[in-house]
């Protein structure tokens, strides 16, 4: 052990330290603190290391690093030379150039966007609309000079050298008006006879050419389902459930079903006359067969 590493330890053990005391300390493992007592530098990482380390344990132990350093300068192998970075400076001025030429082309290419704008929206208003309100204001006469009326009576001048007789006129022709074709109106529905009644289906019969129906919750909800019978096939035209007040209305020209949940929750109305569906509160089917007119 060479006088470096015992003046280490022996102010280690002044300081009544062990290595693993040290070890805490210094956060360097104990096998580097023996080998610096030692002066084993192999053990260590490199030269920058071992100075790092000798410094840090002579702090731990209160003696000057630096003291320690220099006067065992022999001993102590010498740090590697940090490598010179070479700086390099970039010309920025012409960056600096170059970046101000185009944030000012950019300026002006947007002033001059402007001024192109602005002159195109008055171009639009001033030249554009006065120009077709005037092509209005002179094609109306045209239009009024050139239309002439074809009921107009055309009143012959007189003929040169005649004296001063009475000017002969053209009466007129009355033109025929003509006569409304009136717009045919789809056949209202007719009244409701009922065929017969059970306790879940009512069968009636309509005559006329349509069924104007109306389901109206007449309770807290009703559940409700109407078919049409077109060419003699069943088909659903809606179902769901109306909550108080709500109405649901159908126009058919076939035969129809009507089938509620609870017969006395719900109001039926066919062509304006209201069914009686009675008041219990098990389903009902109304089944309303559309007869032609005779």
């Amino acid at each position: 052990m060479s006088e470096l590493g015992q003046r280490l330890k022996q102010a280690r053990l002044e300081k009544r330290m062990s290595l693993d005391d040290l070890q805490e300390a210094t956060k360097i493992r104990t096998r580097y603190l023996e080998a610096i007592e030692e002066e084993n530098y192999k053990v260590l990482p490199g030269s920058f290391y071992v100075r790092a380390f000798i410094k840090s344990y002579a702090e731990a132990v209160g003696l000057d690093p630096n003291e320690v350093l220099n006067m065992y300068q022999g001993t102590v192998p010498a740090a590697p030379p940090e490598p010179t970075v070479e700086t390099i400076r970039t010309p920025r001025r012409n960056s600096a150039r170059s970046t101000d030429r185009l944030s000012k082309w950019a300026s002006t290419i947007m002033v001059v966007s402007f001024v192109l704008l602005i002159a195109a929206i008055v171009y639009y208003f001033v030249v554009v609309n006065n120009k077709g309100g005037s092509s209005g204001a002179i094609n109306e006469p045209n239009r009024l000079t050139d239309t002439a009326d074809p009921n107009a009576t055309s009143v012959p001048s007189p003929a040169p050298g005649s004296g001063g007789g009475a000017t002969a006129t053209t009466t007129p022709t009355p033109t025929p008006t003509p006569s409304a074709t009136p717009t045919p109106t789809p056949t209202p529905g007719g009244a409701l006879t009922l065929v017969n009644s059970s306790n879940s289906l009512d069968n009636y019969t309509a005559v006329g050419g349509k069924l104007d129906i109306t389901v109206t919750a007449a309770g807290t909800q009703c559940w409700y389902r109407v078919d049409s019978f077109p060419n003699n096939s069943k088909k659903m035209e809606k179902q769901g459930t109306l909550k108080q007040g709500e109405t649901e209305t159908f126009s058919l020209t076939t035969t129809a079903q009507i089938r509620v949940g609870a017969a006395n929750a719900a109001k039926i109305t066919v062509n304006g006359q209201e069914l009686n569906v009675g008041d219990a509160s098990n389903p009902k089917n109304i089944k309303i067969t559309l007869q032609p007119q005779p």
